[in-house]
């Protein structure tokens, strides 16, 4: 679990909580162990959080579209926006809500220090800074994802 929690618990807003629980659901059949550790991890800290109303989010929490700066127990300092799979690209910055990166940031907040284990070992990230960016509802992404055909 966490070091430094701000909230004490995972805030996750009440619609991207139920997308998280579909995707999750969705990469059970991973083979990869990192990243099997990094959805068991998100998905125990899931049953603690506090699911909350878009309005009543925090601005400094990471959810889908935050542009997140980490630094990691080498000072050094990265900024990614957390994204859905299909909208994922590392050379752009943008790395995927279920990527390891990404499971181990969500619903975390500004000041959070996180030891999650990463496929180069387990690391500490210390979230320096969140920007939130406005939410656009996708309808493609919500057909793709939700299991309806």
């Amino acid at each position: 679990m966490s070091n430094n929690m701000k909230y004490g618990a995972l805030i996750i807003e009440r619609s991207e909580f139920d997308i998280l629980k579909e995707l999750l659901a969705l990469s059970r059949h991973y083979k990869d162990e990192i990243y099997k550790a990094s959805v068991s991890k998100l998905q125990e800290q899931m049953l603690t959080a506090k699911i909350l109303k878009s309005d009543k989010i925090p601005e400094d929490n990471i959810r889908l579209n935050s542009t997140v700066t980490i630094k990691s127990e080498f000072d050094v300092e990265r900024t990614y926006k957390i994204v859905t799979p299909d909208n994922a690209d590392l050379r752009d910055q943008k790395v995927s809500i279920l990527a390891p990166l990404g499971l181990a940031l969500f619903g975390h907040a500004e000041g959070d220090e996180i030891r999650w284990k990463f496929p180069v070992g387990e690391r500490i990230i210390k979230i320096v800074k969140v920007i939130q960016q406005p939410i656009l509802k996708n309808k493609r992404y919500d057909k793709q994802y939700s299991g309806a055909s």
